[in-house]
């Protein structure tokens, strides 16, 4: 039984072939196009909208040289979430459950802000490893705690949306099978606990949303660091 639990996340192959490719391709084809027309549709202008606010909101701290990367950072917002969100609809398979593509989208990203800011202002990047008056006998300790840190943060990014997804995924798979089992004994508490279920998933699908956003927001705060 436990073992089935976690079949969910294996990744899916047809003939031998990974289908983690197409999981991962194919939410681009949903995303609506804009069109030559005067007038877009609700759809294109709800996304239009999002799109704008989100850019505003996650460039308003970094100055000029930072919103070079506007273009990145929201489509990588615009990809994660649509994964997310695709991943909670039943017989699917959430790619971003997957650590090894969560860290394929950290390291590179977190990497590239730390390179930017060795090559534009080195005496401020490595500042960071020192805070400021700091007692010369910690000076030795904090620069090791300090660098520690640092590398520790793109797993930190891998490993928390890999973490929240999978936790509520296992959760309402759980719950779900405790209401299939529950239904034909006791069906007053397989009814609350389908009532449980559906409020897991309206969180769930909060979760779906919040952990990209928080994906993308940790990236743009580690670029406003070096630009």
């Amino acid at each position: 039984m436990m073992t089935s639990f976690f079949d969910q996340f294996a990744s899916p192959s047809f003939l031998g072939i990974p289908l983690i490719a197409v999981a991962i391709a194919l939410p681009w084809v949903l995303f609506p196009t804009p069109s030559s027309r005067w007038m877009n549709s609700r759809l294109t202008t709800l996304q239009a909208w999002f799109i704008n606010r989100f850019t505003n909101q996650l460039l308003m701290p970094l100055n000029m040289g930072g919103h070079k990367w506007a273009l990145m950072l929201t489509s990588l917002m615009v990809f994660l979430i649509t994964i997310n969100m695709l991943g909670l609809l039943p017989y699917t398979f959430t790619p971003t459950t997957q650590l090894s593509l969560n860290m394929g989208l950290a390291v590179p990203l977190w990497l590239a802000t730390v390179i930017i800011g060795m090559r534009n202002q080195p005496t401020v990047a490595l500042g960071h490893l020192l805070p400021e008056g700091t007692p010369i006998p910690l000076i030795p300790v904090l620069i090791i705690i300090e660098t520690i840190s640092l590398f520790i943060r793109p797993l930190a990014l891998g490993v928390r949306l890999t973490a929240n997804l999978t936790a509520g995924h296992l959760l309402i798979q759980l719950i779900a099978t405790a209401v299939f089992v529950l239904l034909p004994v006791m069906p007053t508490v397989a009814i609350l606990t389908a009532a449980v279920l559906f409020l897991l998933t309206l969180l769930e699908v909060a979760v779906a949303m919040i952990q990209a956003y928080v994906f993308v927001l940790l990236l743009s705060l580690y670029l406003q660091e070096n630009v």
